[in-house]
């Protein structure tokens, strides 16, 4: 993934009404979505790259930031017992990368949710929700084989000013977990 192919266009401020009660409840789910994925199994997650980037003119407008700013990026797989569900990228300004969002930079393993509910002077913003398609198969989507849909939302983090954007995209073999009957509200 990278900034410009985990970019769904547009971004909207609801979700699309055709989508199932299952995928509208994961999608508005509030709070840490890790928490949410650990009622269902096992979740693991693998950090795929860390790198420093300059933001794209799309991703820039939605965290209120200027187009080619660079950014910490971070791209994260969250796996259900063993079966890919969710990718997430995460991102803030280099220098807040330094200072006010440097737990970013050493969360290693662990979720970004660690860092984002336990701190009361963040706030975070309303979701908003995409689409788009693979590409290609080719590992870029886990789990999913080329022009298939994946479901996402991002929402910003503000603490000191300095925002953290993070999106989620919701893997088409996530669907499955999730409409196992104990699964159904997350």
């Amino acid at each position: 993934m990278t900034p410009d192919t985990a970019l769904p266009r547009p971004w909207r401020s609801l979700t699309a009404p055709a989508l199932d009660r299952v995928q509208q409840s994961w999608l508005h789910r509030p709070g840490a979505l890790t928490a949410g994925l650990r009622r269902l199994g096992e979740v693991r997650l693998t950090v795929r790259r860390e790198a420093v980037e300059a933001l794209t003119p799309g991703w820039a407008a939605e965290a209120g930031l200027d187009a080619g700013a660079p950014v910490w990026w971070r791209e994260i797989l969250m796996t259900v017992d063993d079966v890919a569900a969710v990718q997430a990228c995460s991102f803030t300004p280099l220098r807040a990368s330094l200072g006010v969002w440097k737990a970013m930079r050493g969360l290693g393993q662990r979720p970004l949710a660690d860092i984002l509910y336990r701190d009361p002077r963040i706030a975070r913003s309303g979701f908003r929700f995409g689409r788009l398609k693979a590409r290609r198969a080719d590992g870029t989507w886990v789990g999913a084989a080329q022009d298939e849909t994946i479901l996402a939302r991002h929402s910003v983090f503000t603490r000191l000013s300095q925002p953290l954007l993070v999106a989620e995209y919701f893997l088409p073999p996530f669907w499955t977990i999730a409409a196992w009957p104990a699964a159904t509200s997350p």
